[in-house]
């Protein structure tokens, strides 16, 4: 495989689309579907990922939580596949191509009446760009602070899916909130997963994430939470939203959550967990489209 491929992390692009999709699907359940829209939202949406993956590739080699400590898959600057030089300039070129597409997507959904939300829509994507960079790389990185979860929950929950159904409907129900926060939550199990596995290269590295904090034990009753809190949350929008059997759909994921949350518990070995993490990410993807096509059957 091509190192800027492997870079790219393909297995956690499943879970980018996962917020727009998610949001697509309540504005067609709406009758406020549009097609254009979520395409570009889809598009800005993996751009940032691929941004995100990158930067963390380039930062953590940097920070040095990237070390032979580290037991999960070997990085591109940390094997030598990439120079850090060559991996800034990927990050350049992806970072404005994000741009130029989210400012594609605001043009269709707003056009030049709208130039009060266009410019709000802006800075949310700046900060978005800000986030996806900032994470592992930069001089102060938030996720070294253990901040990287509610970066997640904010951008691949909250952000990603009332964005894409406003930019849709020019409206946004409070109700929209609750996918919008279970999709968050299992954006962060992923990230959980992921930072569970590599505790103790994190450790080493000076990396104070959500798990260091809370140690092994309590990390994982954490990621119990998020799922039980994901659902939890899905099960109170349908209640409120009511009308069809069909919107209880995404109840046939519940078993593959509970895979997940059992596995996690289990498993001890970085490399055993390691699995877990795309398992997650398209369990989350499996939830997303029974829950959407829940919704517009109902």
């Amino acid at each position: 495989m091509s190192p800027w491929i492997s870079a790219f992390r393909p297995r956690t692009l499943p879970l980018a689309l996962a917020s727009i999709l998610t949001g697509g699907f309540l504005a067609k359940a709406n009758g406020q579907f549009n097609g254009l829209v979520v395409g570009l939202a889809a598009l800005t949406t993996i751009l940032l990922q691929i941004l995100s993956n990158l930067a963390n590739d380039y930062g953590d080699s940097q920070n040095g939580a990237d070390s032979v400590h580290r037991q999960g898959p070997q990085r591109a600057v940390q094997s030598g596949a990439i120079t850090p030089e060559q991996m800034k300039r990927g990050m350049w070129i992806c970072g404005l191509l994000a741009l130029g597409s989210g400012l594609a997507l605001l043009w269709v959904a707003l056009g030049a009446a709208g130039l009060g939300l266009f410019l709000g829509f802006l800075a949310l994507g700046l900060a978005a760009i800000w986030a996806a960079v900032n994470y592992t790389a930069g001089s102060n990185p938030y996720g070294y602070a253990g901040l990287g979860d509610i970066s997640v929950f904010l951008f691949f929950g909250l952000v990603g899916v009332c964005g894409t159904y406003f930019l849709q409907a020019r409206s946004l129900p409070l109700q929209v909130l609750l996918p919008a926060a279970a999709l968050g939550c299992f954006a962060t199990a992923v990230l959980n997963v992921n930072n569970i596995r590599d505790i103790n290269s994190d450790v080493l590295a000076g990396k104070i994430t959500i798990p260091v904090r809370l140690g092994a034990v309590h990390a994982r009753r954490y990621h119990w939470l998020l799922l039980i809190i994901g659902l939890g949350c899905a099960t109170v929008f349908v209640a409120l939203t009511y009308h069809s059997p069909w919107q209880w759909l995404y109840a046939l994921a519940v078993p593959l959550f509970a895979f997940n949350a059992i596995q996690v518990w289990q498993r001890q070995e970085s490399m055993q967990i390691d699995p877990l993490l795309k398992q997650m990410a398209l369990s989350t993807l499996v939830f997303t489209v029974l829950f959407g096509i829940g919704q517009v059957l109902g």
